[in-house]
């Protein structure tokens, strides 16, 4: 997918504000469940997307389709248990996303099966036009998601998955690493940003394929939607 097409950058507004908001926001609500109100006396339990947007993290999400927000405040150590809850509070925000994409794949497939059983007639060049890009909005939607989920779940600070380390090594290893964490942050940035080849896209997009597909057919099965369906096909991007 070209992210830089003009077409896709419209489309790529609305759902960065609707993708990263819900990222930062489960990592905040998680921790305050678990003790911690860092998040929320900062302003933070919010969807509101201008409390969370990062500029670079945008770029990024507009350029290759994953990225970043600024990250939520959290006190680990205010947590009830803070080796489990640093894990459970590292996993909220890519687990809101896969179900964001599953939520979403979904109303794209109700869509699609309103269209199969004539309830949706598209009769219309205005009314194909429109349909084309509610669809591509989906498969975008679902797309951004998942990348964004995979994206944060590798294991290098500041990505939540550099916080999922914290319970597999102990308590002074994850110290010792902590302090490198800057550094490992700002050559990880290099590579991702200096990369001729773009490895970590074609890594994310290898992890992503299976992940996209898996959804869209247990939508299809769930829904009985016509795999023949030009919707549905768009939303999977196969047309």
């Amino acid at each position: 997918m070209n992210y830089l097409s003009l077409q896709t950058l419209l489309l790529m507004t609305p759902i960065l504000f609707i993708a990263l908001p819900v990222h930062e926001l489960a990592h905040g609500w998680v921790a305050y469940k678990l003790g911690d109100p860092t998040a929320r006396n900062a302003g933070r339990l919010t969807l509101n997307p201008f409390k969370h947007l990062d500029f670079i993290g945008v770029l990024m999400m507009y350029a290759v389709g994953f990225g970043w927000a600024k990250p939520v405040p959290v006190n680990f150590s205010n947590l009830k248990n803070r080796r489990m809850g640093t894990v459970l509070v590292a996993m909220a925000g890519p687990l809101s996303n896969i179900l964001l994409g599953f939520i979403s794949i979904f109303i794209g497939g109700i869509l699609a099966k309103l269209i199969d059983t004539g309830t949706i007639v598209i009769d219309t060049e205005k009314a194909l036009k429109m349909f084309v890009y509610v669809a591509l909005f989906f498969y975008i939607l679902v797309s951004v998601n998942i990348n964004l989920a995979i994206f944060n779940m590798i294991p290098v600070p500041p990505l939540d998955g550099s916080r999922l380390i914290s319970g597999f090594i102990s308590e002074e290893a994850f110290i010792k690493f902590s302090r490198f964490e800057p550094f490992i942050g700002l050559a990880f940035f290099a590579l991702v940003v200096l990369d001729p080849n773009d490895y970590l896209s074609a890594f994310i997009r290898a992890v992503a394929n299976p992940v996209f597909r898996s959804m869209a057919i247990t939508t299809e099965y769930i829904l009985g939607i016509n795999p023949n369906n030009v919707f549905w096909g768009i939303m999977q991007g196969t047309i």
